[in-house]
Formats: structure tokens, sequence, C-alpha cells
């Protein structure tokens, strides 16, 4: 097994033209005009949620920055927010040798990728990820959106990076809920693609094997990107979780609880009976064990208005044991009850 706490790590994602590299390495932030092109006008963009100073420290390498601090939060992913970045970029003469750059989370990551998409019909993005959850998940594969009308990123566009940037020492800011909230995306490919990963959870202290866990995640997904850029098949195990989770997380009154945490109730119902207790217990162990009260109705209204969705069926991924994963189409309706009967006989 490889020493998860050495020097650079190098992910390459193999696109053809749209290939690059992911490099996880503690502290590259400071070292960020190493590997990316800074020498050029960039939009940096981060949120009111991410320590000031991540900005900062990336604007000050760069030949001539603009530093756009977003509202932390998923409003930000709307049509006002994406306008804004358009409109700095104009006014400050940005061409398409010029480039995004995202320092943040989710959020600031598809916001970023999707402004980058579109002005000048596309110019350079690179992503340096401050959350758990998007440095596992959400900062590759080149899936960018905002939301619209109320459901969650349905304007969007595929658009990949030119570099990812990981650098676990930014996430000593954050607080344990955070670290939860990107563990159930790690928990969430270890289902589906790697055994030993779940076994890690379930044996090994979580902190101090975190490097590893967020490699782990990140090969993953870039095999899984590499066979099914544009999600028509393979790539909808990324997916594992998220129908159900989503109809939480989009749900009146539910705005409460992270995605992460909406995913994590999400995979539940998609687990075989008999490795559900295995899951429960490796979910109270990253602190992503919840018991709700659920609206079923506003939840299926939630999840089926959805771009994964077809009429009155959806495919959703399942998992008997760790590793291992299939994929079935099933009626909206039939996936409700298969949730709620799950989900309301919880345990405390």
């Amino acid at each position: 097994m490889r020493n998860y706490n050495g020097d650079t790590m190098n992910i390459h994602m193999n696109l053809g033209g749209d290939s690059y590299d992911i490099l996880v390495e503690r502290g590259i932030l400071a070292q960020a005009g190493q590997y990316l092109n800074l020498d050029r006008r960039v939009l940096v963009v981060t949120d009111t949620g991410v320590p000031a100073e991540y900005a900062k420290t990336l604007a000050a390498q760069c030949r001539e920055a603009c530093i756009c601090t977003v509202e932390m939060g998923e409003g930000s992913k709307s049509l006002e927010g994406f306008a804004r970045l358009q409109q700095m970029m104009l006014e400050h003469g940005f061409s398409r040798k010029d480039c995004v750059t995202a320092v943040g989370g989710g959020v600031v990551g598809d916001l970023s990728g999707f402004a980058a998409s579109a002005y000048m019909r596309g110019i350079d993005f690179y992503n340096i990820p401050t959350t758990l959850l998007s440095q596992i998940d959400s900062s590759i594969g080149g899936k960018t959106a905002i939301n619209f009308g109320g459901v969650k990123n349905i304007v969007g566009a595929f658009y990949q990076p030119k570099k990812v940037l990981i650098d676990p020492e930014l996430l000593k800011s954050l607080p344990g809920r955070q670290i939860s909230n990107g563990l159930a995306e790690a928990v969430k490919m270890a289902l589906t693609s790697d055994r030993e990963l779940f076994e890690l959870f379930e044996s090994k202290d979580i902190e101090t094997n975190l490097e590893e866990i967020i490699i782990r995640s990140l090969t993953i997904k870039k095999n899984v990107v590499e066979q099914d850029e544009k999600e028509t098949g393979l790539r909808k195990i990324l997916n594992f979780g998220h129908t159900i989770g989503h109809g939480i997380e989009s749900s009146e009154g539910m705005s409460e609880l992270y995605h992460g945490e909406c995913v994590a109730l999400g995979m539940l119902p998609m687990c075989g009976e008999e490795i559900r207790p295995r899951v429960i217990r490796v979910l109270k162990k990253c602190g992503l064990y919840r018991i709700l009260r659920y609206d079923w109705e506003k939840i299926a209204e939630a999840a089926f208005h959805d771009k994964k969705a077809d009429g009155s069926k959806v495919t959703v991924t399942t998992v008997d044991e760790p590793g291992s994963f299939a994929m079935q189409t099933m009626n909206c309706l039939d996936v409700i009850r298969l949730a709620k009967d799950c989900l309301e006989g919880l345990e405390a």
C-alpha cells in the first residue's frame, strides 16, 4: 500500500484533449504558482465561509487577480451569481487567454466552472477545493451548474478544469460536521467500488487515514469519469444515494441538513438488508446517522422533478456487498415506498 503522507500525488484524468492532473499535497496552495499558469488575469472566486487568506494566498501568486467573494450557500448558485461573475470579468477586460480559479467548496466550484465555460465560449478553469466534500467528489469530473426554478443543478455544462489542486491542510479550518459531510461521498464510493476502503471505515481511525480516504475516493471517481464522462451509463453509480438524498435536501423544512448528510440517508434504502447494519455503523462512526421526520410527498416531488428521472421511472444504484453494485430502473413511487419503509424504521 502506498504511503499516503508522502510527496505530491499526481492522479491523471485521461480524457483525451480534456485531460488534466489532480495534484494532492499538503501545503500546495502556497505553491500554486508552480503548477498553475497564473501569469495572466485570474478571477479568484471564493465565498464568505472560506477563510479569506486562502483566496489572498492564491491572488498573491497571480500577475493580476480579481477576488470575487460570494455568499456561502446554495443561494449563490443562481443566475444572479452567474451574471455577477460574467460582469466582473467583462469589467476587468478578461480575454480568452485569462482564467477562473475556484477557491472554495462545491458551490464555488460549480458556479465558477459554469461561469468559465460560458465566458467567451470557454476560458481556462482551475479548481482548488477547500472542503472535504469538494476535495473528494465535486472538484473533479467536469460537472458545473447553477440552480434554477427551484431545481438543483438544472442549468449547467460538462466543463473539465485544466488542473485541480487538493491541499489537505485546508481542511483544518473546517468544523467536524463539515468533515462528516464530505465523508458521506467517500462512503458512497467505497460501497459501490472499493471494498477495502469500506473496511477501512469499519476498522480504522478516520482522522489519521483521511489522506488515504481522499486519494482512494478521487481514484474511484477518476476511473468512472474516464469511462463515462457525460453520464450515459457507468457514471450514474456516482449518484448512489442521491435520488432520495436530493429529495430530502430539496424538500421544504430540510434546509438545515448538509448535502452529505442527505446522501447518507439516501444510501440506506438502496443497500441490501444484510449489509445495511454495517452501513449504519459506519454512518454513526462518521457522524452521519440521523433520525428525522419526513414529508414524503414533498420529498417525492423534489426527488423526481429531477433530471435523472424519466417519466414515472428512475434508474437507481443498489448495493448488496461492499465494492459491488447493480443498476435497476424502478417506478418512482416504489422508490419512495422503499425509502419510507427503511428510513422510518430506523432506531435511535
